[in-house]
């Protein structure tokens, strides 16, 4: 895990500026901070790393790194590394390290643009090839690592960071209006339905993409990789099951390879438990676990928390969640960090997580981002699976099922309706919820429809899908990013694996929900691993915490720092707002709105301080 940064143009890069751009990596790169430029009679280029050892901690494998006229700069994990390797040394290929950065690059010498179909891991990388005064940069299939870009008629600048990316062009960029009406009044769903970001000029590359940057210095973009859900019909419940449990244990040794202490993220749920029962017991690791406790009993999962460190034996650091004038400041330093509002107020909750990480003397942090979406686990859930099996004789148990272990947790009342999408399967307001009071707040209209992409006609699975590639995992990806790096930690998810994926999407959709239990594939396949306290556990608190975990309304301070001058009142009607904050109760999208409105004003400040 590490930052990269460069630039290709007509102009040669400006030393004063590198180093700037090589100051905003400390914290993602605390080992080594290293720039390469070259000059050319029309092009000119730089390369910027800055190196969070985890793989050959030796500064042989510093970057940039250099290989038969080839330089590259990378960020992430290639996780088979070791295999990929093995084939190099069998061909008679000469290696001087023991580093998945070496490999990767000979595998691009080897392969070219294609290289990337031969990777499981996570990355970000640019490669500046001399032999064709070509610029190639790849994003993984599940955009964990982020790769900004900026480009103009006079060169094309990348980073891992927005503030490198600012340091390194010499340029101050606008904030997009529209994506932060978005964040506030639609909420976190909707900030990766379209290609912007909270800066208008400021663009990323996309999920599962290569981009190729030539002289007129506009990137070509190509996809290499593309989702599918192709459902083996004839696959039995039992070979679900016996897949899911090989993959996903296969995955995860992957991503155990390291030369430095890894931690697991420990909640109540089935998804990181998995991870680290899976870790003590069938890899025998020495397992080192962390927590965050909430005090509202709505989000509290200590019991669950408890069963699987007792039954695993791993150690377990807990941080329990209080209010206080502390968190406002811990909340305005995570705003200048990730320059961008906060996603969700999880993502306040998990910058805890990393600082405890860190401070424990661990540099990578495994989690379980993505169970949901491969195996199911909202409550909308069961009724798509409900729509899809409605013609099936299984129904009325399904049915039965659903009411008995299901209904009596769900407090969304739309989410009560068993038939919720029988007559309307397109129906999502649920999605965005109350945005339409939300949007009376604003002082002129706006609105922005939800939209979702196709990518099968199966609605449940359809519905996934989204929220793997566009709605919430790449949220929580960003976040686990930007957090984890404020404290110099790598985040590693296995679920996020392109062999599980394709199996879980070549799983039939009408197994993954039985017996009123979501997961149920990933439940049985962790039988006997697993405690089944939480194997068997049917409610879903998830990851979460009040926004009055934070702040404490009844206090004059925390009041008037919603309501004090600020340009989010440009946009905003104060009164309305104040009038929200004398509600006294807060349902949870208006928690969630709150929190935004907060992070939005924050972000605001902050960048009218900078102009």
């Amino acid at each position: 895990m590490c930052g990269i940064a460069g630039y290709t143009g007509s102009v040669p890069p400006d030393d004063n500026l590198i180093r700037k751009a090589l100051d905003t990596m400390t914290q993602r790169g605390p080992d080594a901070r290293r720039a390469w430029t070259t000059t050319g009679a029309r092009q000119h280029t730089c390369l910027l790393h800055g190196r969070l050892s985890i793989i050959d901690l030796d500064e042989r494998s510093h970057q940039p790194f250099h290989r038969e006229g080839c330089t590259l700069v990378f960020n992430g994990e290639i996780y088979n590394y070791v295999e990929l390797r093995e084939a190099l040394v069998k061909i008679g290929i000469p290696l001087q390290t023991h580093s998945d950065t070496e490999v990767l690059l000979c595998y691009y010498l080897l392969y070219g643009n294609e290289c990337v179909n031969h990777f499981e891991g996570m990355w970000a990388f640019a490669i500046w090839d001399s032999r064709t005064n070509q610029l190639f940069l790849s994003r993984d299939r599940f955009a964990e690592k982020p790769l900004y870009y900026f480009s103009d008629a006079h060169g094309f600048w990348f980073a891992s960071e927005i503030k490198t990316l600012s340091a390194l062009s010499g340029r101050r960029f606008t904030v997009n209006e529209q994506q932060l009406l978005r964040y506030v009044i639609n909420g976190h769903k909707s900030l990766y339905k379209k290609p912007e970001g909270f800066f208008n000029e400021v663009k990323e590359i996309p999920f599962a993409c290569s981009a190729l940057v030539k002289e007129n210095f506009s990137p070509a973009l190509t996809r290499y990789w593309t989702p599918l859900y192709a459902p083996q019909a004839q696959m039995s419940e039992q070979e679900a099951i016996e897949g899911t449990r090989f993959h996903l244990m296969e995955s995860l040794r992957l991503r155990l390879r390291s030369d430095v202490p890894l931690a697991f993220c420990l909640s109540g749920g089935v998804d990181s438990a998995s991870l680290v029962s899976i870790a003590a017991k069938s890899f025998n690791a020495q397992v080192h676990t962390f927590s965050i406790i909430d005090t509202d009993h709505r989000y509290d999962e200590s019991d669950n928390i408890m069963a699987t460190a007792n039954d695993t034996g791993c150690a377990n650091t807990r941080f329990t969640l209080q209010p206080g004038d502390d968190n406002i400041t811990r909340l305005e330093s995570l705003v200048r960090y990730h320059d961008a509002p906060i996603a969700t107020i999880s993502y306040f909750v998990h910058s805890f997580l990393s600082e405890a990480i860190a401070a424990n003397g661990f540099r990578i942090a495994i989690s379980g981002t993505g169970a949901d979406e491969l195996f199911t686990g909202y409550y909308d859930h069961f009724l798509m699976h409900l729509f899809e099996v409605r013609n099936d004789p299984s129904f009325a148990q399904q049915l039965s099922d659903w009411k008995q272990h299901v209904l009596g947790f769900v407090r969304h009342p739309d989410f009560r309706k068993y038939d919720l999408f029988f007559e309307r399967p397109d129906r999502r307001e649920h999605i965005y919820l109350n945005n339409e009071e939300f949007r009376s707040y604003l002082k002129t209209d706006w609105n922005e429809a939800f939209t979702e992409t196709r990518y099968t006609d199966n609605l449940l699975r359809n519905r996934m899908m989204n929220e793997l590639f566009h709605e919430v995992v790449p949220v929580i990806l960003h976040e686990d990013d930007l957090n984890s790096m404020k404290y110099s930690i790598e985040n590693r998810s296995p679920f996020l694996d392109t062999r599980l994926f394709s199996f879980a999407y070549s799983i039939p959709s009408h197994l993954l929900i039985n017996k009123g239990y979501n997961k149920y594939i990933l439940r049985e396949a962790m039988k006997g691993i697993l405690n089944d306290q939480v194997r068997l556990s049917r409610e879903k608190k998830g990851f979460n915490a009040s926004i009055l975990s934070i702040f404490d309304f009844s206090k004059p301070a925390h009041r008037d720092y919603f309501l004090s001058d600020s340009e989010i009142f440009r946009w905003f009607k104060k009164d309305s707002i104040a009038a929200l904050l004398n509600r006294g109760e807060y349902p949870n999208s208006y928690k969630k709105f709150l929190f935004d409105f907060i992070c939005a004003r924050i972000f605001l400040n902050q960048q009218q301080q900078h102009t």
